[in-house]
């Protein structure tokens, strides 16, 4: 298992995957590396189940953290194909977090479901010694439809186009603009329109437009390891490879700027709020006219091809095979720019001192 972040397909293999409880006949998807959520087959009905865990950056403000990080949680159920319903919110709670500061947190967990149609109908709330920010609990995320409307992730086929929207690396280099302007070496006007995309990101829109049309092979919410991480899991997951043309991929100046400075490959960093879509090309064109009606940014960036394997060499770019990513680039920046923050808080307090 890595020091940091999800686990591996060989590790999930050798310690989840054997042993994952009673075997229930109404469980019609279970546990995948890779799959973003379980099915349940309910009276005939599917119900599509995704657990995430909640991350509140208090450095966003409260309200925003809190419609940010609903959003995160209901994307894994919402690349089912199928609309999100439902929400059940555990909180763990650091012991000195205000009443007013999860009031602003809940409330705009309370806003951004109540906009999206999802109803809350369970969970746990509590302060506990031991817990801090940004990690303060989990959600599961359900949505209600027919088994014939799910997308598995892991449902590529070959001959099928590859579509991304709104492009890589948009959520991590919006985040570091948010937290961290004052130590990012980029001009205040760029890192003001990077930051601000943080708040058009999520993807339950997106997948609500597309919903309906046939073709969809399998969606990908593109989160830890990036785009790249985002191929290798969909490309293993259905054994095909992933042809991959760099020059295809819509990567948004100002996002390529923030990533440069940072030095962050914007290819491993990740980028919740971005979809990787397996498409049939008949239906690729009502696709890519379904996001962009919406305002979203989407174009192909590639094929699915047969030879895939579970080796690395299931993802192609520009010729040339990949291995899958062994972290997500963005890890180091954040502890970089964290540090670089307490170095600039320290310094202002010690000036402050010297002036007094």
């Amino acid at each position: 298992m890595p020091r940091t972040g999800k686990i591996s397909r060989a590790f999930f293999r050798e310690h989840i995957d054997p042993q994952l409880g009673a075997d229930r006949a109404e469980t019609a998807l279970g546990p995948q590396h890779g799959v973003d959520f379980g099915v349940l087959d309910i009276g005939g009905q599917a119900l599509a189940v995704a657990t995430d865990p909640v991350s509140i950056l208090p450095g966003l403000g409260f309200e925003r953290a809190g419609r940010f990080a609903v959003r995160i949680v209901l994307a894994d159920v919402a690349v089912s194909g199928l609309d999100p319903s439902h929400l059940a919110v555990g909180f763990t709670l650091p012991p000195d977090l205000s009443d007013d500061d999860f009031a602003a947190v809940w409330g705009a967990i309370h806003d951004e479901c109540e906009a999206l149609g999802v109803d809350i109908v369970t969970g746990h709330t509590a302060r506990y010694a031991g817990c801090s920010f940004p990690w303060v609990g989990a959600a599961t995320a359900m949505a209600v439809g027919d088994h014939d409307a799910i997308v598995r992730p892991d449902g590529a086929r070959v001959g099928d186009d590859l579509i991304i929207t709104t492009g890589p690396a948009v959520e991590a280099a919006a985040l570091f603009a948010s937290l961290f302007p004052d130590v990012i070496d980029c001009d205040d006007d760029r890192l003001a329109r990077v930051a601000a995309m943080l708040d058009e990101l999520g993807v339950v829109r997106d997948t609500r437009a597309i919903a309906g049309i046939d073709g969809v092979s399998a969606m990908h919410d593109i989160t830890e390891g990036g785009l790249l991480g985002a191929c290798h899991e969909m490309a293993a997951g259905a054994d095909v490879q992933f042809r991959v043309d760099t020059d295809q991929v819509p990567i948004d100046d100002d996002v390529a700027a923030v990533c440069s400075t940072l030095e962050m490959d914007p290819w491993r960093a990740t980028s919740s709020g971005s979809l990787l879509l397996a498409v049939d090309p008949d239906a690729t064109d009502d696709v890519l006219a379904a996001l962009r009606d919406r305002g979203t940014t989407a174009a192909v960036i590639g094929n699915v091809e047969s030879g895939g394997t579970e080796s690395g060499s299931g993802v192609v770019h520009d010729g040339e095979p990949t291995e899958p990513p062994a972290g997500d680039s963005s890890w180091p920046v954040y502890e970089r720019l964290l540090a670089a923050a307490a170095d600039d808080a320290d310094n202002d307090t010690a000036t402050g001192n010297d002036a007094a």
